[in-house]
């Protein structure tokens, strides 16, 4: 876990962040996304200063790039990303909370056990609460189900991720690496299968 002095308080998000950026909405909801996302999966581990990834994160938001992307497993170690970005949250974001769509994702390995990577309602619901531990934060804005598992039946997994945002914990959920010419469950469906 870094450890560096969290108090800075001389920073100040430029007041023009806004004035130059394009921002788009994402498929027919109503939620806008800047053109570039800032993804947390390299720099942000605990092999970092907290300078680097505080420097980063300032810089992105004074640039208008107001969506932070996290996984459970980015570090390293494991975790590691989620706590970084936890600890700039606290220390300089937090004011700015409602300005920022702060993702995370799970479906790959995270923990020892069968219960620590996949698609299962145990596993996404879990990882979602340990995300929201590390960073400090008592929903996320958007939460993905990082991959497809195949022996994980679909509806399991879309049901978790209906389950989450009824809880309050996400606002949004989505599917990231799944493919579109992979059927939605194990070879016996793929007949009745039909793409959307």
């Amino acid at each position: 876990m870094i450890t560096e002095d969290r108090t800075d308080s001389g920073w100040t998000p430029a007041a023009d962040r806004y004035a130059t950026t394009d921002y788009r909405r994402a498929g027919r909801s109503g939620l806008l996304l800047p053109p570039v996302s800032l993804g947390l999966w390299q720099n942000f581990g605990a092999d970092r200063p907290l300078a680097t990834p505080r420097a980063i994160l300032r810089r992105a938001f004074d640039l208008g790039v107001t969506h932070i992307d996290l996984a459970n497993n980015y570090g390293p170690p494991y975790g590691a990303a989620e706590t970084t970005f936890g600890q700039v949250l606290a220390s300089d974001l937090r004011p700015y909370r409602d300005e920022l769509l702060i993702s995370s994702k799970a479906g790959y390995d995270m923990w020892p056990g069968p219960y620590g990577d996949g698609g299962s309602r145990k596993y996404l619901v879990a990882s979602l609460d340990q995300s929201l531990r590390r960073t400090g934060l008592d929903y996320v804005d958007v939460f993905y189900s990082h991959r497809r598992d195949v022996d994980t039946p679909l509806e399991e997994t879309m049901g978790a991720l209906d389950a989450i945002v009824r809880s309050g914990k996400a606002l949004y959920v989505g599917i990231s690496n799944y493919s579109p010419r992979t059927p939605p469950g194990p070879p016996s469906c793929w007949p009745t299968w039909a793409p959307c």
